[in-house]
């Protein structure tokens, strides 16, 4: 079927291993990856030439991060006549569907599309998106979604926010909040999984750059506590500084339908089709085992 809106791939220095495009490229998943015209050869050797696009410039060089690169996708997206666009970092290995506490690896653009399907029910949503893997453990009790809190790194991005990325640091942090803050909503789905390395687990992208500050991230904490005193704060864990927000305040809002959606009780599996690890189709979990 194919997804509503487009996803873009931003990528520094990965061309060895673009984990990202080839969890996407085996879901049969069509996507733009934006690279530095200085590296824009080195990517040729490992992504299809239809899938590339070379930035205007070599952003790195401004020092931000990937904030102008996001900047430039969003303002790509417009052009292009979207109302929305997904945003994915690249070091993600692959995306799952969580379903009675099980994780199935996706074959298929369905959890996108489910993604893409769910958010445009509602009014007044900035940002949704699909949570870390490693978060939602096996056996703890997880709702399908949270309402209002951060979206990081697999990010469906709608137009109609008027902010923009901006800073060094904690730039999805730092959307989703401004979002918030002014009324918007987001959605996180654990329902629909993405497996991302850790920050800092891989060479390129702001692992050497930005990063690393030598600071224990200290730098990088209070960056975010200066844009949003009010719900942020410092604080020391697991070594290295963290910073801390409270979402609280936009917890108790409810989210809406829009005026022209019509809510169904049918199921829709969005094809998708449960198997084993041989190819064999299987009509329920419970066949799967404990």
């Amino acid at each position: 079927m194919g997804l509503k809106y487009p996803i873009y791939i931003i990528s520094k220095g990965r061309w060895g291993n673009p984990k990202t495009a080839k969890a996407l490229d085996s879901m049969g998943i069509q996507y733009n990856i934006c690279v530095e015209p200085k590296e824009y050869n080195e990517y040729q050797q490992t992504i299809k030439q239809g899938n590339i696009i070379c930035l205007p410039e070599d952003f790195s060089e401004r020092q931000q991060g990937s904030i102008p690169v996001r900047n430039w996708v969003f303002d790509d997206a417009i052009k292009q006549g979207h109302a929305k666009h997904w945003i994915l970092d690249d070091n993600i290995r692959a995306f799952y569907r969580l379903n009675r506490n099980k994780k199935f690896r996706v074959r298929t653009d369905a959890t996108f599309r489910a993604c893409e399907d769910f958010t445009d029910r509602f009014k007044d949503i900035a940002l949704s998106g699909m949570q870390y893997e490693l978060f939602v453990p096996r056996r703890a009790k997880c709702a399908p979604f949270i309402i209002n809190t951060r979206i990081y790194s697999c990010i469906l991005i709608n137009h109609e926010i008027p902010f923009r990325w901006r800073g060094r640091y904690n730039e999805d942090t730092d959307l989703s909040l401004g979002c918030l803050k002014a009324g918007w909503n987001t959605i996180l789905f654990a329902a629909f999984l993405a497996d991302k390395d850790a920050s800092m687990t891989d060479k390129g992208g702001n692992t050497d750059t930005i990063y690393n500050t030598g600071d224990k991230r200290r730098e990088f904490a209070e960056s975010l506590r200066q844009q949003h005193p009010d719900l942020v704060k410092v604080v020391w864990r697991y070594n290295r500084w963290h910073h801390q927000v409270d979402y609280s305040p936009f917890k108790k809002r409810r989210l809406e339908y829009r005026d022209d959606y019509q809510p169904s009780d049918d199921i829709n599996d969005y094809g998708m089709v449960l198997r084993d690890k041989n190819g064999n189709e299987i009509s329920s979990l419970d066949e799967l085992g404990t």
